[in-house]
């Protein structure tokens, strides 16, 4: 058991959830005094010493799995057909095909019928039958698992079962579909289950964990999320933010200590006989910097630009100042639409529809779009403001006018450039990066929510602009 758990807690650290030593010596010693056999009991109690942040449960829960899997029931998968056939109508292993639409029957039978044991048989016959799961072959198991799923026609067994609801009120309707909801994701989980102790069986729990890992929802690449991704990222902003904003005005309060304060050292120094024992020190000057944002809102460049606006105003009250300048190829302040209580959403849609963002074609012209602030708006830019530029620096081969971006510098306290595109990809095609660099105290590539909060607390905390020099450049 010591060994699945070692091995179940290194799946989590490469996954990148942080499990410490101690945790891990907690979950053992937790592990002594609850029944193995009870797989929730077991869950509960190695999600409770382990898990300390809700997104990490799929991660969990996808390790747990693997590693401590249900083992195959005793009965053999004839006898739960034989049970079930007159539920259902019809015999398994029929005269034709690969037996899937007697299956899907019998299945559908037992999920009616509540009877647990009956679908463990059936969904094992199924896999079986239905995955073309060959020991050795090197597939993931999502593979498997849709092809039964797809197989077995489980979007035409739901609308079977619907058609079985008789309620006459709308809410008997709702709550019947529902019930229907949570047997089909019985079912789901169950062939997940019965596929990963199979794969387990054949290559070892270390080898599936690889197949089956996925990246936590902060490590999620943003300009290459699926639409379910973002819809999770999004919802997730929220909570991330206020506890980063908690954790910065924290660390603020309890920040390194000041200058010494020579005269009230000697003062407290004489209750002592004149010897040094108490050291007093001045309290550290610790002002919020002013931000501009210049945020790139081109068709590439939207969905980061959204989680930016998102995380940055979520944060507004770490900053003495926010100001907000939105581009593609002609650039205006959008500041107004952002304000407090202002919704996310609905300040987006303005943006898009009344700033004057667009100059000629709609299409990225970051030197023109730099020529707008130096024209129109670098008195907003003063020796307190630190200047945040997002976006990927590919200007359609057009003029980068580096030179504005130099005037924005000089004035700036500090200047940063965080680009959502992979390094490797910079200085390439119709990428002007390399043009931008030499103004720049900082170039980051991010391109997750955790490099974004990384950034943004590199950026507030240090109280200096050499220390955030320092903090930024190491980071």
């Amino acid at each position: 058991m010591i060994g699945a758990l070692t091995s179940f807690v290194d799946e989590l650290r490469e996954v990148g959830v942080p499990v410490s030593m101690v945790e891990a010596i907690d979950a053992a010693a937790a592990i002594e005094h609850i029944d193995l056999a009870d797989r929730q009991a077991l869950r509960s109690a190695l999600a409770a010493t382990l898990i300390k942040q809700a997104r990490h449960i799929g991660a969990f829960d996808a390790a747990f799995e693997v590693f401590f899997g249900t083992a195959a029931p005793p009965e053999s998968d004839e006898n739960a057909i034989t049970r079930l056939e007159g539920a259902s109508g019809a015999a398994a292993g029929g005269s034709g095909g690969d037996g899937a639409a007697e299956l899907m029957e019998a299945i559908a039978a037992a999920l009616q019928a509540g009877d647990q044991e009956s679908l463990r048989s059936l969904v094992r016959q199924a896999v079986s039958q239905l995955s073309g799961l060959q020991p050795g072959r090197p597939v993931g198991g999502r593979y498997y698992f849709y092809r039964v799923m797809q197989r077995l026609g489980v979007d035409q067994m739901r609308q079977q079962l619907l058609a079985a609801i008789v309620e006459d009120d709308a809410l008997g309707q709702r709550i019947a579909e529902e019930d229907i909801t949570a047997l089909l994701e019985m079912l789901e989980d169950e062939v997940r289950s019965e596929v990963i102790r199979r794969l387990v069986a054949d290559r070892g729990a270390e080898a599936v964990a690889r197949t089956l890992r996925s990246p936590l929802l902060e490590d999620i690449d943003l300009m290459h999320a699926t639409r379910e991704e973002l819809a999770r990222i999004e919802h997730a902003v929220g909570p991330l933010a206020r506890k980063l904003a908690t954790r910065l005005a924290q660390r603020r309060r309890h920040g390194q200590k000041g200058r010494l304060d020579v005269r009230r050292t000697i003062r407290r120094s004489l209750q002592h006989g004149g010897v040094l024992l108490d050291p007093s020190f001045k309290p550290p000057r610790k002002s919020k910097p002013e931000l501009v944002l210049l945020c790139d809102v081109s068709g590439s460049m939207a969905t980061f630009a959204r989680f930016t606006l998102q995380l940055t105003f979520s944060l507004a009250a770490q900053f003495s100042n926010v100001k907000v300048f939105a581009f593609v190829d002609a650039l205006d302040d959008v500041t107004p639409f952002f304000g407090p209580g202002r919704d996310l959403g609905n300040a987006l849609n303005q943006l898009v529809s009344e700033a004057r963002i667009v100059w000629q074609d709609g299409h990225s012209d970051y030197g023109h779009a730099l020529e707008d602030f130096v024209t129109d708006h670098l008195d907003k830019v003063t020796a307190r403001s630190t200047v945040l530029i997002t976006g990927d620096a590919r200007s359609n081969y057009r003029d980068p006018n580096s030179a504005a971006l130099s005037q924005i510098a000089e004035k700036a306290r500090a200047l940063y450039w965080l680009n959502p595109e992979a390094q490797r990809y910079w200085n390439t095609g119709d990428s002007v990066m390399a043009r931008y660099v030499p103004y720049c105290d900082s170039v980051r590539e991010v391109r997750t929510i955790r490099q974004l909060e990384t950034f943004v607390e590199d950026l507030i905390l240090p109280s200096t602009p050499a220390q955030r020099a320092v903090a930024l450049a190491h980071a």
